[in-house]
């Protein structure tokens, strides 16, 4: 299997002196950071427990989710349209699609 941006790549578990594994990691670390710190807003810290920084054998940063439910999985592939949806009805001047309906408008 190809893969050119080598995220299949093995763990660095034998290293090599050569490889700048602590930056590689160091850059996986604010990525998990940051996605955990999302998934917290959204309610999903509980399912990512797994959520963790890693790096490949190339020193190339590996953001792994961990064992995760297909109904978590579900939920955070439909987090991104979600959002740009809300973002487009603010910039259109709309009201906040999150809100209920206002009953006195009917």
């Amino acid at each position: 299997m190809s893969d050119p941006r080598r995220v299949v790549a093995k763990r660095a578990e034998n290293l090599s002196p050569t490889v700048p594994y602590v930056r590689g990691w160091a850059e996986a670390k604010r990525g998990a950071d940051s996605l955990a710190d999302q998934l917290r807003a959204a309610g999903l810290s509980s399912d990512f427990l797994g959520l963790k920084a890693d790096v490949s054998v190339f020193g190339d940063g590996l953001v792994c989710l961990g064992p995760i439910r297909p109904a978590a999985a579900e939920l955070l592939a439909r987090l991104p349209a979600s959002g740009l949806a809300m973002e487009m009805a603010e910039c259109a001047g709309l009201r906040d699609v999150s809100a209920p309906p206002d009953a006195s408008a009917a």
